[in-house]
């Protein structure tokens, strides 16, 4: 089981999963889709290793929504709703995902997500859309429009996230809201 949390973002929800402890260390039910209302089959598990000091980020897809788990380290996840029309559209919000916390999130389709990590991390996601390459899409993780309040100045960036544009300059390829 797990006690599923509402952010402040809508749709955006954190399970705080329950450890099953003995003598030779724990079990925890990681994923249900029971757990996320709406949401759709899970069709791929991902897994991405990250070394301290890494931003990945921001991105967002018209198509896919995630689940993460964090199975070592610590990850700071900043989110920023995007989605036309959304209750809570132009919301950004912070959350701290560690493997010692044992919560997991879930980010639906048109919420912009990337993570730092100052310990470096193991994250494993599981996405509801197959992986093409055509539902990539990313918005400036330093963008003071979206106001994430990265704990770094000049982290470690991939070349697609140094180039990802500002906001403003997205226009109308903004998601809708579903």
């Amino acid at each position: 089981m797990a006690d599923i949390e509402r952010t402040g973002i809508d749709g955006v929800l954190l399970a705080s999963l329950q450890a099953h402890p003995d003598d030779r260390g724990f079990v925890a039910e990681l994923f249900r889709r029971s757990w996320i209302p709406g949401m759709r089959e899970a069709v791929q598990l991902n897994l991405s290793r990250s070394r301290p000091g890494v931003l990945r980020g921001l991105h967002f897809h018209r198509r896919q929504a995630d689940y993460w788990a964090v199975l070592e380290g610590e990850a700071l996840v900043g989110l920023y709703d995007l989605r036309k029309d959304s209750p809570t559209e132009g919301r950004t919000e912070e959350i701290t995902l560690s493997a010692d916390a044992l919560r997991t999130l879930y980010i639906p389709r048109g919420v912009a997500h990337g993570f730092y990590t100052p310990t470096g991390v193991l994250l494993q996601y599981v996405v509801d859309e197959y992986y093409s390459g055509q539902d990539e899409f990313g918005v400036a993780w330093d963008d003071p429009e979206l106001g994430v309040a990265w704990p770094v100045t000049d982290p470690i960036l991939s070349e697609r996230d140094r180039s990802n544009p500002r906001l403003s300059e997205l226009g109308d390829s903004l998601p809708p809201y579903p």
